[in-house]
């Protein structure tokens, strides 16, 4: 390769690096630059780790922060938790302690059963005021078992 393409290489590579986004450049045009920045000689000593360090990680305060990402996760949760109810309507019963005849069964199968009971009976007496078995957000079964897994 010519110096003159050589040098008209190295221009592009730093006039390109100048323009690239704030996240971080992909192993493959890391390794792109890295062999331009080779062939032009402005490594200044760096070897391929220290020049990836360097290079092509963005710095603190050009990407996007851990914090930030958690503060958005938290803001969707607490959207969802708003829109969802977490208390059972008004009238809705549920049971205290295990049944009796499901003692024998594993805690999370005698949960269930004895909380289908529980709704048989809210949904017979007409009691469930829109809530339904599953639903988003915490429906009958989601309360329920959080009330006995509770009380055991």
């Amino acid at each position: 390769m010519s110096s003159l393409n050589l040098a008209i290489l190295a221009v592009t590579a730093l006039a390109a690096w100048g323009v690239t986004p704030a996240s971080a450049l992909t192993m493959k045009e890391c390794g792109e630059n890295y062999r331009t920045a080779k062939e032009g000689g402005t490594l200044n000593g760096m070897d391929w780790a220290a020049f990836r360090k360097e290079k092509c990680t963005t710095p603190a305060a050009d990407s996007v922060s851990a914090d930030t990402i958690k503060n958005e996760t938290q803001q969707v949760k607490q959207i969802s938790a708003a829109v969802a109810p977490t208390l059972a309507p008004a009238g809705v019963t549920f049971p205290t302690t295990l049944a009796a005849e499901f003692k024998t069964e594993k805690p999370a199968k005698a949960r269930m059963k004895t909380c289908l009971q529980g709704y048989h009976g809210n949904k017979d007496a007409g009691t469930l005021n829109g809530l339904r078995w599953i639903q988003k957000g915490g429906g009958y079964y989601s309360l329920c078992n959080a009330r006995l897994k509770a009380e055991s």
